[in-house]
């Protein structure tokens, strides 16, 4: 099923920019890259080591990514404390949650429930469903309230909807984004800012689509699979993914990409190795 969300929810940092709230001081978050796996095996590919710098897909730097979505979307790089949140930041998509802002305006959080449902017949939220397809594309909590969102927390102790977050997480979002990065030639940093861009705009038909967003980039320069710099490429991409969240006020914020993602491009760190140091929504976060 093609996604239906065309935007992402606004993240709660989002929100108190939004309303005026401030930080008198902006805390350090630290947390050290994981170690790879032991048992990995050697890389084959007898190609030179820039082609074989691995991609977002890799274990440590899917990691990577993770916290740095999270430092985005919940002002912490402990992503997988993000399986209960709930809660409607009235950005008009409903309720958001999960660990990426399922909503259940948007379609993913139905897609979401139904594949639980479908692992686990008669569990805590199967009898939302027919609610939750009533109000997919809308606002609204009819069928909903007071219950969901204690269902939602009370769902999220369990491995099966943990997985299932995970997984739609990586169908929706992230296994598109590095495909779509691979068939660029991008590095793990492309491969991220790419991510980045379908978790908050989705890709959808509309102007601030990832598709649409990617042709505007298109306009001014070339990615390195058609004989164009990477660099430069990302530029691109960057200044479209930028306009496009100015045109929504709740992206107004674009510190996500210009204190983040530009940093490490201005840094030349194509291959989103740490440490890793960047600022979102004032917040400063850090990684080994």
């Amino acid at each position: 099923m093609s996604p239906r969300r065309r935007s992402a929810p606004t993240t709660r940092r989002t929100l108190l920019a939004l309303t005026g709230a401030a930080l008198v001081t902006a805390p350090l978050f630290t947390f050290r890259e994981p170690a790879p796996p032991a048992s990995a095996p050697p890389d084959p590919d007898p190609a030179p080591a820039r082609a074989r710098t691995r991609g977002l897909d890799d274990p440590v730097k899917k990691e990577i990514a993770m916290r740095l979505v999270s430092s985005a979307e919940n002002s912490s790089l402990d992503w997988t404390a993000q399986y209960p949140y709930i809660e409607d930041i009235g950005d008009g998509r409903g309720y958001t949650a999960g660990i990426i802002g399922f909503c259940s305006g948007t379609g993913d959080m139905l897609d979401l429930v139904e594949l639980y449902a479908r692992r686990k017949p008669g569990n805590v939220l199967a009898g939302y469903l027919p609610a939750l397809r009533r109000v997919d594309g809308t606002d609204s909590h009819a069928g909903l309230d007071p219950d969901y969102p204690r269902d939602w927390r009370r769902a999220a102790q369990d491995r099966v909807f943990q997985r299932a977050q995970n997984d739609e997480r990586d169908r929706v979002y992230f296994d598109p984004a590095v495909r779509q990065g691979t068939t660029d030639r991008l590095g793990a940093l492309g491969q991220f800012a790419y991510y980045d861009t379908l978790v908050m705009h989705g890709d959808g038909g509309d102007a601030t689509s990832f598709g649409s967003i990617r042709r505007r980039a298109l306009r001014s320069a070339v990615p390195p699979a058609r004989g164009g710099d990477e660099v430069r490429w990302l530029d691109a991409f960057l200044d479209a993914r930028v306009w496009a969240m100015r045109q929504e006020e709740a992206h107004s914020d674009t510190s996500r990409v210009d204190t983040a993602q530009r940093i490490f491009l201005r840094a030349r760190n194509l291959a989103l190795d740490t440490p890793l140091d960047w600022k979102v929504y004032g917040d400063s976060y850090h990684l080994d």
